[in-house]
């Protein structure tokens, strides 16, 4: 049996790999689809040849590579600034949806949260409305996320979820139609919103501004989010960043409640 005496490894060693190889997962989701994906491939070149060229003795090489990637690190907060602000986002939507279900587990009796079922109804008849009726609209449904910044940059409603209420504010006529309404269990708390539009690339071309903006507020909040295409009438669904055409209402109702889960 042969004996590895010089390899000595310890459980921080394996942490230290482990704590990289998640970090690396990370940065990977984080600008996949991005065209920050080809900045970010182009440093880890460079890296890896600055490793390579001190391997080999390349004095003059490894130092002017060396001083690049030192100045690099502030070029690549502000090159790398929106992936850096969702991925911390992001972080901060997961660890805040673990901890509410660990406490919902906790204390079985405490509010779950979600949309009773007379909201529910309500919300998705004003959507096949405006289906029907080829309305576009862009409906935000707020989770655990506060959404503040987004809420503030619209007009306060505060009021109960209503099918005509809705579809009047989506009415192409009415000045609140342009934006996005956002949602909390059962009362409108905004219209008029602006979203941000995320930066993805692998989007199918026949998604507009609207698809586009539900997408970014996904990527940077634990939101779902409702559009109806003002092209096609199609009612999609998107969360956590994935988008998903409606086949009917009651898909649209069981997404929206599996959304709370």
């Amino acid at each position: 049996m042969v004996m590895f005496d010089f390899i000595d490894i310890n459980f921080i060693d394996v942490l230290d790999v482990l704590m990289v190889g998640l970090l690396i997962y990370w940065l990977i989701r984080v600008v996949r689809g991005t065209s920050a994906v080809n900045i970010f491939v182009g440093i880890l070149l460079l890296y890896v040849v600055w490793i390579a060229s001190r391997a080999l003795g390349m004095k003059l090489l490894s130092f002017i590579l060396g001083q690049v990637l030192g100045v690099g690190v502030v070029a690549l907060l502000v090159i790398f600034q929106p992936e850096i602000r969702r991925f911390l986002l992001r972080i901060t939507s997961s660890t805040t949806a673990a901890r509410k279900g660990f406490f919902n587990k906790l204390f079985r009796h405490a509010r779950s949260g979600g949309m009773q079922p007379g909201d529910l109804e309500e919300l998705t008849a004003a959507c096949r409305k405006m289906s029907e009726t080829m309305t576009g609209a862009l409906i935000v449904i707020r989770h655990g996320s506060s959404l503040t910044e987004f809420i503030d940059t619209g007009d306060e409603i505060d009021a109960r979820i209503n099918r005509r209420l809705i579809e009047n504010i989506f009415f192409k006529n009415t000045p609140l139609h342009d934006g996005a309404m956002i949602i909390s269990e059962d009362h409108i708390i905004s219209a008029r919103c602006t979203l941000p539009i995320t930066a993805r690339q692998d989007i199918p071309a026949h998604y507009g501004m609207r698809h586009r903006a539900a997408i970014g507020i996904s990527e940077v909040s634990d939101a779902s989010v409702i559009v109806v295409s003002e092209e096609t009438g199609d009612i999609s669904f998107v969360h956590d960043g994935n988008i998903k055409t409606m086949g009917s209402i009651t898909e649209l109702r069981l997404a929206i409640e599996n959304s709370y889960k």
